[in-house]
């Protein structure tokens, strides 16, 4: 355990193998995690990693777990014993959290991490000497290059052989009467864990009702203030932490009457969280971003696309014309299509995130995002899952339980989806590329295109802002609340740790949302092949009546078009069909409407399923974006996907609540329907609205 960025998830990562996220700010840890460190031959022992905390004592969600596992021997997951991890460069304030910890009677290692920055800032730590002054096993760790961990190694053997004991003394002394009431009705325990009992019984899932009441009888009786304890035991414990940090600390910049050492980082920060050149940094580094994310991933999605449509056209050459071919190559071979199209895309993006991440960046982000955030009524820590959400809505909504104030916390859950996640850049991508020109570019230099989808996100972000604001006003919240974080120092990306972060994230992509596209073009394969009664068979009949002068590709692509609109897809497509016609969608639209409100991605797998099955162009390889390039309105004769239709397509869906898993999600987090129902209803009559205007607009 440890303050937020002080590398524990780091060392968790190295001393289990495991790959777990990690990143420069506060809230990348939001459940506990295990892991098995092997201490030595023939020995594992399990490690939890918790969410990082600056005190025992609890301010949102996420640091109730600690102390609930803190405060609690009989909780399953109650440690042997705690390794804290402190950032060695601000070692004051990470000492009281260890002190705390260690108070609790739990055998304690205080595990020194960024030593190298420390002295890069002109602090030499004795950790000797420190050792002998805090009573513990001090190892000095580099988590993130796995420095130190032999030194951790012994520290934790002898601390768990030895099992030293931990400070008995109260920081701060209150009545004895008062301890051994609590220790009467709640059984024997520490002095310190039986004031943490008392002081924050009702976060603490191990009372009853009954129990709290009986807690609260005793600060009454007592004239006990919580508040004011906490407070004054804090100014008491850093009182003591700076004597032993003054004792086992030489600060060369004061030694030598030197001015502090001015760090790169230090250089850099003037620039990035500059008050006007921070936002321009940030908004061209997105849009560079974007450019890439389009540009660079243009190649391989082409040959993906293009290979794909290459293999069925094969398959359908040398299998026998049936249902079960018909089935692998339009229903399963055009799903998986549908998928591994865009996995550049989500790779290309998600190097970028982990680059700003790793590199310390975007804790930059959230800091000067903080001021902007305040105007429209949210939380400084609403930074966290507002960025998160460009990857996944999911996470992101679990992350807001670092929000102490449940009113922002809840707008926070509710306007986070609004924020463009990867799940919307395969839509993006598809109509982007068939409504703005490939070859135009912005100034000469920028890819017309890639300009498009930085607007769509910087769209999608501004209208959570504007929510936000208006969620605010409804729910009338005034708390007033902070945003404390540590900047962490620049630092050098980890490659592996990219690696891992693009490989996890395109795994996720495939295996997670893959899986529901494919069932699902599958399913809608056999939906869209077969109709009520006996009017599929009739169908090749009657449109050799009705079209006697039609032949070859002319002829196959009318009866495949007909068959799909008399099929049951077709009819319940035409059912919806009024419903939406006032933004411009036909039926096949529709059903691609319906069946992406399992995952957003699904929408593109659809498509591919229709127009497969919806007959050939003129090409026999062509791709799912000529298909849909070559569809013609049946009302106008002219292309059906122009400026209009594309433009309404892009801003339904970056409106659009289209995922059942961030649904779930904020019923999770909320413990009510209500609210999932709420941000379903809000932002779908949003994104039809908008998308309503924009459609009568253009068109």
């Amino acid at each position: 355990m440890g303050n937020p960025n002080a590398g524990k998830s780091s060392l968790f990562n190295t001393l289990t193998g495991l790959n777990q996220k990690t990143g420069n700010f506060p809230g990348v840890t939001m459940d506990k995690l295990t892991g098995i460190w092997e201490l030595e031959p023939g020995r594992n022992i399990e490690i939890l990693d918790l969410p990082g905390i600056y005190s025992i004592y609890p301010k949102s969600i996420d640091e109730e777990l600690v102390i609930n596992i803190l405060g609690n021997p009989q909780h399953p997951d109650y440690p042997d014993m705690a390794i804290v991890v402190a950032d060695a460069s601000n070692l004051k304030r990470n000492l009281l959290l260890f002190s705390q910890v260690r108070d609790l009677g739990i055998p304690t290692v205080l595990a020194l991490n960024m030593i190298d920055v420390a002295e890069n800032q002109g602090y030499v730590i004795n950790s000797l000497k420190l050792a002998r002054e805090l009573n513990v096993e001090v190892a000095e760790i580099n988590a993130k290059k796995g420095i130190g961990v032999g030194g951790l190694k012994l520290a934790v053997i002898k601390t768990l052989k030895h099992r030293y004991a931990s400070n008995d003394a109260l920081p701060l002394s209150v009545a004895d009467e008062l301890i051994e009431d609590v220790q009467k009705q709640f059984g024997e325990a520490d002095p310190y864990r039986s004031l943490l009992w008392l002081m924050e019984h009702d976060r603490m899932k191990m009372f009853n009702q009954e129990q709290r009441e009986a807690f609260d009888h005793l600060l009454e009786k007592h004239q006990f203030e919580p508040k004011k304890y906490k407070s004054a035991e804090t100014v008491k414990r850093y009182e003591q932490i700076s004597e032993v940090v003054e004792r086992c600390v030489i600060n060369l910049n004061r030694q030598w009457d030197a001015e502090p050492v001015k760090t790169w980082t230090d250089r850099l920060d003037k620039v990035f969280i500059h008050s006007f050149w921070g936002y321009v940094i940030f908004l061209a580094i997105l849009f560079i971003m974007f450019q890439a994310v389009f540009t660079w991933a243009t190649y391989p999605m082409d040959l993906i696309d293009g290979g794909v449509a290459q293999l069925n056209d094969w398959l359908k050459g040398i299998l026998p014309d049936s249902p079960l071919t018909g089935m692998l190559t339009d229903g399963l071979i055009a799903g998986v299509g549908g998928v591994l199209i865009f996995v550049p895309q989500i790779a290309f993006l998600f190097f970028f995130i982990s680059m700003l991440e790793e590199t310390g960046y975007m804790s930059r982000v959230m800091f000067i995002m903080d001021k902007m955030m305040r105007r429209f009524g949210l939380n400084g820590k609403s930074v966290v899952p507002l960025i998160s959400g460009i990857a996944c809505a999911v996470p992101a909504i679990m992350s807001t339980r670092s929000i102490g104030s449940w009113k922002d916390r809840l707008i926070t859950i509710l306007v986070t989806p609004l924020m463009s996640c990867s799940a919307r850049l395969p839509i993006y991508t598809v109509l982007i590329a068939l409504v703005v020109p490939e070859k135009n570019t912005l100034f000469g230099v920028f890819n017309l295109q890639g300009v498009a989808l930085f607007g769509l996100y910087l769209l999608g972000f501004f209208m959570a802002l504007l929510s936000a604001w208006v969620l605010k006003k409804i729910l009338r919240a005034k708390e007033r609340s902070y945003f404390i974080m540590e900047l962490p120092t620049y630092k050098g990306p980890r490659f592996k740790h990219v690696a891992i972060s693009i490989y996890n994230s395109v795994r996720a992509f495939i295996f997670e949302a893959g899986k529901i596209i494919v069932a699902i073009s599958i399913v809608l394969w056999v939906f869209a092949s077969y109709g009520p009664g006996d009017s599929m068979a009739k169908i090749e009949e009657q449109v050799r009546l009705k079209n006697p002068s039609l032949t070859g590709v002319d002829l196959s692509n009318k009866i495949a078009s007909e068959k799909l609109e008399n099929s049951y897809a077709g009819h319940f497509g035409k059912l919806i069909e009024p419903a939406i016609k006032p933004l411009g969608y036909d039926w096949k639209i529709g059903i691609a409407l319906i069946t992406s409100f399992a995952a957003r991605e699904v929408f593109v797998g659809t498509m591919s399923t229709i127009y497969s099955l919806g007959g050939e162009v003129d090409n026999e390889n062509a791709t799912i974006k000529n298909r849909m390039r070559a569809e013609i309105n049946p009302d106008t004769g002219k292309p059906m996907y122009d400026a209009a239709l594309g433009f309404s397509l892009l801003i339904f869906y970056a409106f659009a609540m289209q995922c059942m898993s961030t649904l779930a999600t904020t019923y999770r987090e909320t413990k009510s329907w209500k609210y999932p129902l709420i941000q379903f209803g809000y932002m779908t009559t949003l994104a039809y609205l908008a998308a309503f205007l924009v459609y009568q607009i253009l068109s």
